[in-house]
């Protein structure tokens, strides 16, 4: 039976950088992952930093991380937020082109050899007098590891909702991880469930972005004039390669999210996760701030050659022909073709009371959780490698440090 030092679970973005920091420790590591497509895929908002975030993506980066060098050879335009203020909260966000960005990322990890791929879906977690000992994959297939980590991010019973509709999916178009929620949950974790969401698709193709713009319907949005990189190692500046739009939610919006309230899962009692302080559906924002007569709304493109516009500010999990109608309903989108709607998706974690300061389980030993899977924050934006730090010294004796500069 093969055996890794380390078994990465999940290849969204903490999990790549799980697995990257456990390589370059020296660690023999298996990454576990449906696809690789679909590694460090954006299914929210393809975007890397912003306020607070932007930050954490500088840190990792000052690890020896991945996510910093692979905005910069992927971002479509970048801006340094909160310039009006104090040096101390300004903060670096980019736009990412999704499909390139996966690709350089699946790149960088295929690079490395210490990184073997493990495709499939992982489902049965092996221990032995309360330690890991290796996986089972619901192929058959088994592996031996000495420490595993869990990224799995939205699968871990995922269901994804718009309006009335359920349907099993740990993000849009693939499977959720079932049988490996339930092996979690007989180790005896206190967990919970917790719920993001994803906005409408626009087709580009369907707005005239000039025209608007010459109305005063949008505000033109273009990046900085000299970008500033996120990654240490960037010597030459980001290119600035799309403009985005600002626009702002009307009186009909309101009027038709209230309205219809009582379709959307989120009050409805259909969803019964948690949400994100700090991203809230359209339904949070009209309902918690009855008098806000508008909401801002970026449309943003999601690569250079794709179609696909994401409507920022506007998540939501209302029924399919009603978020059509809020489109509709937005200023300058009355001819906009919804490419695919907006929905929520709510999925198990494992609370954080149940782990050490290094992601350790209190539970199992060499077990980690990272990322969403132990609501540690966005792992997109800001994923955690601290539990390869640790884990390293126990399982391939590298030194505990991936630091590259002081």
């Amino acid at each position: 039976m093969t055996r890794f030092d380390v078994i990465v679970i999940g290849a969204g973005h903490a999990g790549v950088e799980a697995a990257h920091a456990a390589a370059r420790l020296g660690c023999s590591v298996g990454l576990c992952t449906l696809s690789k497509e679909t590694v460090a895929h954006m299914p929210c908002n393809p975007a890397v930093g912003g306020t607070a975030k932007g930050h954490l993506v500088r840190e990792i980066d000052a690890l020896g991380g991945v996510m910093g060098r692979a905005i910069d050879a992927t971002g479509i335009q970048f801006k340094l937020l909160n310039r009006s203020r104090g040096p101390a909260v300004w903060s670096p966000r980019a736009q990412a082109d999704k499909k390139r960005y996966s690709a350089w990322v699946a790149t960088a990890l295929t690079a490395e050899p210490n990184i073997t791929w493990l495709l499939g879906k992982a489902g049965r977690i092996v221990t032995h007098d309360d330690r890991v000992v290796g996986i089972a994959m619901e192929d058959g297939e088994a592996y031996d590891c000495g420490a595993l980590v869990v990224t799995t991010g939205t699968f871990l019973n995922g269901l994804i909702h718009i309006g009335p509709e359920q349907r099993p999916a740990g993000r849009h178009g693939e499977p959720p991880s079932r049988e490996l929620s339930d092996a979690i949950r007989s180790f005896g974790f206190e967990m919970g469930r917790l719920k993001t969401g994803t906005p409408p698709r626009l087709d580009r193709r369907s707005i005239d972005f000039d025209a608007r713009v010459q109305e005063g319907v949008f505000a033109d949005e273009p990046g900085d004039e000299v970008p500033v990189p996120f990654s240490f190692d960037t010597t030459e500046p980001p290119r600035n390669q799309v403009h985005c739009w600002l626009m702002h939610t009307n009186e009909r919006v309101r009027d038709l999210v209230r309205g219809n309230i009582a379709s959307s899962p989120l009050f409805n009692g259909q969803i019964q996760g948690i949400g994100p302080r700090y991203c809230p559906s359209l339904e949070d924002k009209i309902m918690r701030f009855p008098d806000r007569e508008r909401h801002q709304i970026y449309l943003e493109p999601e690569g250079l050659d794709v179609d696909e516009i994401y409507v920022n500010g506007f998540s939501m999990s209302l029924p399919r022909d009603l978020q059509l109608e809020l489109v509709h309903a937005l200023p300058g989108l009355g001819d906009a073709v919804m490419l695919r709607p907006g929905y929520a998706v709510e999925y198990d974690f494992v609370q954080p009371t149940e782990l050490k300061s290094t992601l350790e389980t209190h539970r199992v030993q060499g077990l980690y959780f990272a990322g969403q899977t132990s609501r540690t924050g966005c792992s997109r934006r800001a994923p955690s490698i601290g539990c390869c730090c640790a884990l390293t010294t126990r399982t391939c004796g590298s030194r505990p440090s991936v630091a590259r500069r002081v």
